[in-house]
């Protein structure tokens, strides 16, 4: 025998020697045995049981998920059904006992007469050689049956050829006895070998294509059956599961699993994922189309990322592969999907992930440096760094040097609202003793008891805006007192909230105003009496959420909802109910008489209306 191990058993050749090489190495072998030594001269100076208890060892440790077959194919003629299973499943000393076997049937010295094959006949003759003398309705049901694309019905043939079905299922059954017979003959000892040395070419994973275009003879038209020949080849590749035009040894969903697990940590250069795809006994030459295959992987920029349905998700598998912050318009086009702008800010804005760290900047929070806060809130952070005053010169040259704001904006809000002069001509925050300590507004009502404002389920509080022709020609709108406090403003202040078509001004000065709103409007081609539901973030972004004018036909209770923001169906009053009181801020364990009560004191006799209150 001039077999070595490598031979016999594919995963070996495509597996990583310095992965095989502590598991296998045998004191009394030569390094790299199992592939410089004849199988029988390495059971001579180890033992057979040695052999196979090392290739038992790797198929545990390496190959755990792969039909035992596929390790060692001679035991699909040996033992099919065990063949089947994986080492996972049967455990180290039952695959030993199973590798054992094989190996000392091997080993047996040759019976004294054996029929001369013929090594130079080509492999498609000897295929065509199990077909000769069968008859048409048997070469029928081979061809359109057992080894067609398209495989006809047990009807459709009975019909054909006016028989029973069960007569059909018969002579397939028998057809494949046949087969299956003429495999285990010395005519089909080429077939045999070369299936073995096809199984380690092909490796766990391959485009099904490839097979045909394994070795040129696979085209090649079998005469008895008018089929290409992998046709028949591929019946022989037990094991091997064919899905979304590939071959996958052991289960394609089983294999795109552990091929996701790989990267479920964080971003792979495409290099080293391919090596370590290549570990689960997929070629590296198809590595990365296989990687490309698998639902939720993505390359980007070179790198293999985890890609979720999860827009955020995806945000952050984005911004890891940058390495640095990029604007929402970069991750949006990165992404390369049917994402809105405004969505993808508002989730850069509220997922605790990611950071804004510029005016139109967003990295990931665990990168650390400080947070983008908006112009006015930036020098309120300066001057508390500073022990609660500092000089405008120094605040320009700290924010204009870290972030893309000009020195004139910088001034602007530094004289505006909010800022007062000290005596040796620096700034603190107005109303703040020399060491900095202010307390908060408190409005004579509080964001609870303020009409059109409403909590969502993160706790944040939104209010909620009835488009009119004034907000459409662009005209400011005044905010509740209760709102404009929630939002940490005070008489006399002034917050300015970015949006994707420019900046929205919220100052306070007889009462809380917003200016206009009409760019905001005009993304969403909003029209009059259409809703908008609007916050700030902590960051300065306006997040915003556009529900169009009701239908008519909305029943009341729906209607109400809606008018909280709620468009989702509800199975009873008591459930809607429960809904507005904790969208104003209302225990769950209030009654129907307590949410009228409090949407009165509220003014939202719109909602109360449609309640019939």
């Amino acid at each position: 025998m001039n077999l070595s191990l490598s031979d016999l058993a594919p995963p070996l050749r495509w597996t990583p020697p310095g992965q095989i090489a502590p598991i296998v190495e045998e004191p009394k072998l030569p390094a790299a045995w199992w592939q410089a030594l004849p199988l029988d001269r390495a059971c001579d100076i180890a033992g057979v049981q040695a052999v196979a208890g090392r290739l038992a060892e790797l198929a545990a440790a390496c190959w755990g998920h792969l039909p035992l077959g596929d390790i060692l194919p001679l035991l699909r003629f040996s033992d099919p059904a065990e063949a089947e299973r994986t080492p996972e499943s049967l455990g180290k000393d039952v695959v030993q006992k199973l590798f054992a076997g094989v190996f000392e049937r091997l080993l047996e010295p040759a019976p004294a007469a054996v029929p001369v094959l013929r090594p130079d006949r080509p492999l498609p003759e000897v295929i065509d050689a199990v077909f000769t003398g069968l008859d048409e309705r048997q070469l029928a049901i081979a061809r359109d049956r057992l080894y067609a694309a398209q495989r006809a019905t047990l009807d459709e043939l009975a019909q054909r050829f006016s028989v029973t079905r069960e007569r059909i299922r018969q002579i397939e059954r028998d057809l494949r006895d046949h087969v299956e017979s003429w495999l285990g003959g010395a005519e089909a000892a080429p077939l045999v070998a070369h299936v073995t040395w096809l199984r380690g070419r092909l490796g766990c994973a391959v485009p099904a294509d490839d097979l045909a275009a394994a070795v040129p003879w696979h085209r090649a038209e079998l005469r008895t059956l008018g089929i290409p020949a992998w046709r028949f080849v591929r019946t022989l590749l037990t094991g091997y599961e064919q899905a979304d035009g590939w071959l996958v040894a052991g289960g394609a969903d089983d294999l795109r699993e552990k091929t996701r697990q790989l990267f479920a940590d964080a971003p792979r250069p495409v290099a080293e994922a391919v090596t370590m795809v290549a570990q689960l006994g997929v070629r590296e030459d198809v590595a990365e189309r296989w990687i490309l295959s698998v639902p939720h992987l993505r390359v980007l920029d070179q790198h293999v990322v985890p890609w979720p349905r999860s827009i955020n998700d995806k945000a952050e598998a984005v911004l890891a592969v940058a390495g640095r912050p990029l604007s929402p318009e970069e991750i949006q086009e990165r992404i390369g999907e049917d994402y809105s702008l405004v969505g993808i800010r508002n989730q850069l804005t509220s997922d605790e992930r990611f950071r804004r760290v510029d005016r139109n900047k967003y990295g990931l929070s665990r990168w650390g440096g400080d947070e983008y806060l908006g112009i006015r809130e930036m020098i309120v952070r300066e001057i508390e760094r500073a022990g609660g005053e500092a000089s405008v010169s120094t605040i320009v040259t700290n924010l204009t040097s870290r972030y893309d704001v000009s020195e004139s904006s910088v001034r602007a809000y530094s004289g505006g609202p909010g800022f007062e002069r000290t005596q040796r001509g620096w700034i603190r925050v107005a109303g703040t003793s020399p060491a900095g300590e202010s307390g908060p507004y408190q409005p004579r009502k509080d964001v609870s008891e303020t009409r059109r404002s409403f909590r969502s389920r993160d706790g944040r509080w939104w209010h909620r805006v009835d488009v009119n022709p004034e907000h459409l020609r662009g005209s400011g709108s005044p905010l509740p007192t209760g709102f404009a406090a929630y939002l940490g403003m005070a008489p006399g202040g002034q917050l300015t909230a970015s949006t994707p078509s420019g900046d929205v001004v919220i100052s306070w000065h007889n009462q809380p105003t917003m200016g206009s709103i009409r760019n905001v409007l005009a993304d969403f081609k909003a029209a009059e009496g259409d809703h908008v539901f609007l916050t700030v973030s902590d960051g300065g972004e306006l997040l915003t959420r556009y529900l169009p004018a009701a239908p008519v036909a909305m029943p009341p209770l729906n209607r109400a909802l809606y008018l909280i923001g709620y468009t989702a169906p509800v199975a009873s009053e008591v459930e809607g109910l429960r809904l507005i009181g904790a969208r104003i801020g209302l225990p769950e364990t209030a009654t129907r008489e307590e949410v009228l009560a409090r949407l009165r004191e509220r003014g939202d006799r719109d909602i109360l209306g449609f309640l019939g209150g």
